[in-house]
């Protein structure tokens, strides 16, 4: 017992060093259990331990459950949007593929066009050609006809005109007996 007395003497004045030594603005360690209480120090850090061990297991294990899980998630996002990405390229591809066909058939569709429009115009200016040129042949011979007609009724104006001065009595008899002698010759 007189042991325990002079550790728990030499303990305190160990204390009493320690606390001079820190009030002195030094540094020193104080050994005193009960002083110190490091027994209360141990009993609460051995019950955290016993009992959070459980509750602290189960927090990180949930914590790790989700994270796990938001992991999963988010790789199984990455290949939907993956897969929806080769998706939308594969009918961005049939899109182009689709215009390009349409382009094609429509500059074909205008090339054919543009062939009929130029036949077609050509059959018009031949047609048109023809038609002026019976115009033009049916206004000659309405023009022709039109001169002789005038000059049909000129000549018969200047014979009507000059018919009086040289159609004498004696003329006028030669005139009917002639016609009367071609009557006759004809007739028989």
């Amino acid at each position: 017992m007189e042991i325990l007395f002079k550790l728990a003497i030499g303990s305190s004045l160990l204390g009493a060093e320690a606390a001079e030594a820190a009030e002195a603005g030094g540094f020193g360690l104080n050994f005193d259990i009960l002083e110190t209480n490091l027994i209360n120090l141990a009993i609460v850090i051995g019950v955290l331990v016993y009992f959070g061990r459980g509750f602290l297991g189960k927090t990180l294990g949930g914590r790790r459950e989700a994270i796990e899980t938001a992991i999963k998630e988010a790789e199984k996002r990455r290949q939907d949007a993956a897969a929806a990405l080769a998706e939308q390229q594969q009918k961005l591809a049939q899109a182009q593929a689709e215009a390009e066909k349409i382009r094609a058939s429509a500059q074909d569709a205008a090339s054919a066009a543009r062939a009929e429009i130029l036949a077609k115009a050509e059959q018009d200016i031949q047609r048109m050609r023809e038609t002026a040129s019976q115009d033009l042949n049916t206004e000659q011979a309405r023009i022709i006809n039109e001169l002789r007609q005038r000059v049909a009724a000129l000549a018969i104006q200047r014979v009507e005109s000059e018919l009086p001065s040289r159609l004498n009595d004696s003329v006028q008899r030669q005139l009917i007996d002639r016609s009367i002698a071609t009557l006759v010759g004809g007739n028989s």
